[in-house]
């Protein structure tokens, strides 16, 4: 498996990945993807990876969407990480956690944030696995695509490198 920098033309791929996101039910309350165009305007350039497999074909991604405008929280970021149904449980989040992880401090930002839907157990493990602690939840914050009423189980991870925090 392959982890690379996101290109202009993976966006296709990517959106693929959302919408099976989408149809689980336990991954987004969005009912629908972005456009090419949104969703590139709400992700940090700079953040943006993909898994590709020994077929070259994108099975995951992994992006950061800042949480606010406000220059205090420039170094806040949230992930969001999806993988291609057949291609999960078999490490590829891990790889694209590690790389967003080292890029974004890199980068300078102190804290990744994750607001995960509580029934999506195998992404709350994932970010466990990967240095995110739980610092809360919000009870009944949204609406899934059957018009049910779900928690949000908020996760973070604050960098470890030395002076960011």
């Amino acid at each position: 498996m392959e982890i690379r920098e996101a290109r202009k033309d993976d966006i296709e791929e990517i959106l693929e990945i959302y919408l099976e996101g989408i149809s689980s039910g336990i991954s987004t309350f969005q009912t629908n993807a972005p456009t090419s165009e949104e969703w590139d305007q709400e992700h940090l350039a700079d953040c943006r990876f993909v898994a590709i497999n020994s077929k070259n074909l994108v099975v995951g991604w992994i992006a950061l969407t800042p949480v606010s405008g406000r220059c205090v929280y420039r170094g806040v970021a949230e992930i969001s990480v999806y993988i291609k149904e057949k291609y999960r449980a078999k490490g590829i989040g891990t790889l694209l956690l590690a790389e967003v992880i080292r890029k974004s401090e890199d980068l300078g930002i102190w804290t990744l944030q994750s607001g995960i839907i509580e029934e999506n157990q195998a992404s709350i493990s994932l970010h466990k696995k990967n240095g995110f602690r739980i610092i809360g939840y919000r009870e009944l914050i949204g609406q899934d695509k059957d018009g049910i009423w779900r928690n949000v189980v908020l996760m973070e991870r604050r960098s470890t490198k030395t002076g960011m925090i």
